[in-house]
């Protein structure tokens, strides 16, 4: 321990000559009509538009996405051990060569007491993984209230590390009424987790918690409420 037309009638014949019709006239025809301007703005309207459509890049909906990182998972050898064990665990997700917890509890200054500090957590895996490059900062929040800009950046760090290849462990304080799934109800539970994905649709991040209770190895948190739980303390990142 420690989100759907009238006809020409012919004249009678007379004993005279008959006296010859001049043919009338043909009547008139009319003039046709004059071929429609063509509208030089309307015309370019729709080639303006066109040009406008052509320079304008369509718009990219980026996909929501689900990342986990496997990493090699074990429990907390003893009721104080959280911070070794979560330790442990984001250590896997960028090497198999892993200490035992009595190891990690030696390196963090671990003691019955638990990991006192973040920046313990961040030393110890920048010695362990300093060989490959990785790099962990120690984020204390305890003098911050949650905000949204809280919110963004835990949300920031969780999805380029995951991204990256690389699980973040985080301090949290589970009082009574805002507590993961399993815990004993009646205490606040004061713990070290490892975080070890995101849900990008849903806003949650997955959580490998070496405490287990209830049988709960991992499991998802909202970002609100994994916020709401790092606060007091903080996180590595």
């Amino acid at each position: 321990m420690q989100s759907p037309s009238p006809a020409l009638t012919p004249a009678a014949p007379e004993t005279r000559a008959p006296i010859a019709l001049a043919p009338s006239a043909p009547a008139a025809v009319p003039a046709a009509p004059a071929a429609p301007q063509a509208d030089e703005k309307a015309e370019k309207k729709p080639e303006e538009a066109e040009k406008k459509a052509e320079s304008k890049p369509a718009e990219v909906v980026p996909q929501a996405v689900t990342k986990s990182l496997p990493v090699n998972y074990e429990a907390q050898v003893t009721g104080y051990w959280c911070g070794p064990a979560a330790t442990r665990i984001a250590m896997s997700s960028k090497t198999g060569e892993l200490p035992s917890q009595t190891e990690l509890a030696g390196l963090l200054g671990t003691t019955e007491n638990g990991t006192d500090h973040v920046g313990q957590v961040a030393d110890g895996l920048n010695k362990l993984l300093g060989p490959t490059g990785t790099q962990y900062v120690a984020k204390d929040l305890s003098s911050r209230q949650v905000s949204p800009e809280m919110k963004k950046e835990l949300w920031d760090d969780t999805v380029r590390n995951i991204d990256g290849g690389k699980a973040m462990v985080a301090n949290i304080v589970a009082p009574p009424g805002n507590q993961p799934p399993g815990y004993p109800s009646s205490q606040t539970i004061y713990h070290y987790v490892s975080i070890v994905g995101y849900d990008a649709e849903k806003n949650n991040v997955q959580i490998a918690d070496p405490a287990n209770f209830g049988g709960n190895k991992e499991y998802w948190l909202s970002l609100d409420q994994l916020t709401s739980l790092v606060q007091p303390r903080g996180y590595v990142a």
